[in-house]
């Protein structure tokens, strides 16, 4: 079926009635198992583009642009927009909508099996890469790891649930506190911009959502060996939130280190023998690897 959308100016007027007209037009009825939350508040892509940073010299990775409100508002700054949709049926709606767009690529396919670099550099070369994204709830944490680990991105904006937002830039001891919190923080300064409620999208999820930045930090904080450790050592300490740190890295360092030996590490970085992994920030976990060297 080909797509219908109604166009002002080389513009789509997003609201609910026009996203259901185009939903309908096309024969599609949203998927809850692909996260599938359409902006109808224009002022939130507006909003998100402006506080992102971004310029006519940024490449955007977009993931989830579903009937492309938030790509709309990428391609008017931008240099250019990738577009990645993994529902086969939004892609002529999509293309549609963007064909006189010459700044917009759209890519049918799931962003976790893209090889990230190489789609990039096919698309937007010559460009700094920067990610902006309301991202399918369903994928948000892999695909945040996916660009952190593509090594190629400047800055990471994303719409997720505010549970999430929380989660990324919880502080140490607070129950959002947790290894992924570690990760993030370690390979990004991020904050939270702003909060969008429920109302704002169609359908309407359950929870409320958060706009968090992500700025890339531009040097490694260690040098590879010392970071696959470093990240083992979290993951221990976080793998039994319940028990103390040194129980907890007992349970994985037992075959290189004594009980004693960690509890001797522990008090010498200045923690006490019953502290909680979770006490932890990015730079005292620093202080404790460089013990298990």
């Amino acid at each position: 079926m080909k797509a219908k959308v109604d166009m002002e100016n080389n513009e789509v007027k997003y609201s609910t009635v026009s996203i259901r007209d185009i939903l309908a037009n096309n024969g599609i009825r949203l998927t809850k198992s692909m996260g599938q939350n359409f902006l109808i508040d224009t002022n939130i892509p507006k909003k998100l583009v402006r506080l992102s940073g971004i310029d006519e010299y940024c490449g955007i990775l977009e993931v989830g642009p579903g009937v492309g409100a938030l790509t709309q508002e990428l391609c008017k700054t931008a240099g250019h927009v990738t577009a990645v949709e993994l529902d086969k049926r939004l892609i002529p709606v999509l293309s549609d909508i963007f064909k006189e767009q010459t700044k917009v690529s759209i890519i049918q396919g799931d962003i976790l099996k893209q090889d990230i670099r190489e789609m990039v550099d096919k698309y937007m070369p010559s460009l700094d890469y920067h990610v902006c994204a309301n991202l399918p709830y369903n994928i948000t944490t892999p695909a945040i790891t996916a660009f952190i680990k593509s090594n190629i991105f400047r800055s990471i904006t994303v719409m997720v649930q505010k549970e999430v937002a929380l989660r990324i830039c919880a502080k140490p001891g607070s129950k959002e506190y947790g290894a992924f919190t570690v990760y993030a923080n370690y390979h990004t300064k991020p904050e939270i911009l702003f909060d969008v409620p429920p109302e704002c999208f169609l359908p309407r999820p359950k929870v409320t959502s958060s706009v968090v930045k992500m700025i890339i930090r531009e040097k490694r904080l260690l040098n590879a060996k010392d970071e696959k450790l470093y990240f083992k050592v979290v993951r221990a300490a976080f793998g039994q939130r319940r028990k103390t740190l040194i129980n907890a890295l007992f349970a994985v360092f037992n075959d290189t280190h004594s009980k004693e030996k960690i509890t001797e590490i522990v008090t010498e970085c200045g923690f006490d023998v019953h502290i909680r992994g979770e006490k932890l920030s990015t730079d005292e976990f620093m202080e404790l690897c460089v013990f298990f060297r």
